[in-house]
């Protein structure tokens, strides 16, 4: 039941991030441009060393190294990578359930994976780093008619063309064939392995989320929304506030007439206090009060600041 329990929570916060339509699209973006990234780097830095010990690594490098880079910038770049350390160092993570510490961890991940999976799947079926790094390990006695007493440094030199010596020149396309098969069944498998994930998520998706598909697109709207205001409306503070001490300093502030007149109406600015930016910040799972939904910790913060009751705000606002 434990078990049970836990499976259950995590795909309802898994179900809940997963559910903006902007997720998908950007992963497609991400998708797309890695596609463009490993095919210019196949045609233009590729380039087998062609020796025993060597290809095997090279080969490894070139599908793992920028696989792994590519997984550290997704998930550098995931805002909810910043909201789960906001989170453990604003409130010591004690509010994050190990469940929703689980579900949340499996979503960054998620999305970071997208990148370096996609480049490895378009290595595997282009076939080069994988014939690079197999070519020393193939068995010349598994090819009719190859001379006996040839070894892993002479099937190391086949991914280059011109190093095989005239008498194997006739072996270079089954070798060439065979590696690329194995190279592209692996990458249809892994192809494969990733629609059928896929499949299995939306399905439990539609399962496990605690609210209704119509309400799941509301609040991926508001969510968009939110954000985009969010920020727009920061920069514009900043602006103005930075115009503000600048006059303050100067006795004027070079400004269009637009934000004189944003200025003029702000008559006096303050910073945001530290307290609140706090609370609005960090790990945040879908909420109700009173049967309306919360959906986010802006929207809490504002449901419950209007209310004037300090006491309950700063209790629920230390709540995910």
């Amino acid at each position: 039941m434990a078990a049970a329990a836990l499976i259950t929570e995590n795909f309802k916060f898994v179900s809940l991030f997963f559910k903006s339509k902007d997720v998908m699209i950007f992963n497609g973006l991400i998708a797309l441009g890695t596609v463009a990234s490993q095919t210019a780097y196949s045609v233009f830095a590729f380039d087998c060393p062609c020796s025993a010990g060597r290809n095997y690594l090279y080969g490894l490098a070139a599908i793992g190294v920028p696989a792994l880079v590519l997984f550290l910038v997704g998930v550098m770049m995931n805002r909810s990578t910043w909201d789960l350390v906001s989170e453990c160092r604003l409130r010591s993570c004690r509010k994050l359930s190990g469940a929703a510490a689980f579900a949340l961890v499996g979503t960054i991940v998620g999305q970071a994976v997208v990148a370096p999976l996609t480049w490895v799947v378009i290595s595997l079926l282009q076939g080069k780093a994988y014939t690079c790094a197999l070519s020393e390990f193939t068995d010349p006695r598994t090819l009719e008619g190859f001379p006996d007493g040839q070894g892993s440094e002479v099937m190391a030199r086949f991914p280059c063309k011109e190093s095989v010596a005239e008498a194997l020149q006739g072996f270079l396309a089954p070798v060439e064939r065979r590696l690329k098969y194995e190279s592209q069944l692996i990458g249809w498998l892994l192809v494969a392995g990733m629609a059928l994930m896929v499949f299995l998520h939306l399905c439990l998706k539609r399962c496990s989320s605690p609210i209704g598909y119509l309400q799941e697109s509301y609040w991926s709207e508001y969510r968009s929304s939110e954000k985009t205001l969010f920020h727009d409306t920061a920069a514009v503070h900043a602006r103005l506030l930075a115009a503000q001490n600048v006059r303050s300093f100067f006795g004027f502030v070079a400004l269009g007439k637009e934000e004189e007149e944003q200025l003029a109406e702000q008559k006096k600015l303050a910073p945001i206090c530290s307290t609140n930016w706090d609370r609005v910040t960090g790990v945040y799972l879908y909420r109700e009060k009173n049967g309306l939904p919360l959906y986010s910790r802006l929207h809490k913060w504002s449901t419950y600041s209007l209310g004037n009751d300090l006491e309950t705000l700063e209790k629920e606002m230390d709540m995910l």
